[in-house]
């Protein structure tokens, strides 16, 4: 099997625990935060949600440079919302990944601050770290809803809210 083709099947079953995750989450709590050193939840939801875009950015193009790219985070008031945001970003990388060339992958991609370079890795590397961000920030997600008293998915299994046995 092709490294996209790999790639392509991890994103595709990380999007099932994702949007299970994200359709969870409940907007009356989007101002809601644990800690004044955390996101809001609107925010890390948000976030969560715009991490399959990475892959898009890493198929087209060679760098993030912070010192010409202003951050702008999407703003969604809802939780359709919320979802409809996952589900673009979601066909928009599945869509570049599907496109690329193995050698692609292959090809360098840095991301800076100007001169500062903090990484440059190979663009099927950039995928998997972005992929590596999507389960490392729902699993934070999951620590917010819990706090909230949201039932929690499965991920690779059932959940304790899901398990049959305790």
């Amino acid at each position: 099997m092709s490294t996209v083709r790999m790639l392509l099947k991890e994103m595709e079953q990380e999007a099932l625990t994702t949007r299970k995750m994200l359709e969870r989450v409940p907007s009356h709590y989007f101002d809601w935060q644990p800690h004044k050193k955390s996101m809001t939840l609107q925010r890390l939801a948000t976030h969560v949600a715009e991490l399959p875009s990475w892959v898009e950015m890493a198929v087209i193009t060679d760098e993030l440079d912070f010192a010409h790219n202003a951050y702008a985070p999407e703003v969604v008031e809802d939780t359709a919302a919320l979802m409809e945001y996952f589900e673009r970003n979601l066909a928009r990388g599945r869509e570049s990944l599907a496109k690329a060339s193995e050698s692609t992958l292959s090809e360098n991609w840095t991301l800076r601050n100007g001169d500062q370079v903090y990484q440059v890795s190979s663009k099927g590397e950039v995928i998997r770290m972005a992929y590596n961000q999507i389960v490392h920030h729902r699993a934070q997600l999951g620590v917010f809803l819990r706090l909230l008293d949201v039932p929690i998915p499965g991920s690779y299994g059932p959940s304790a809210d899901e398990a049959e046995f305790m």
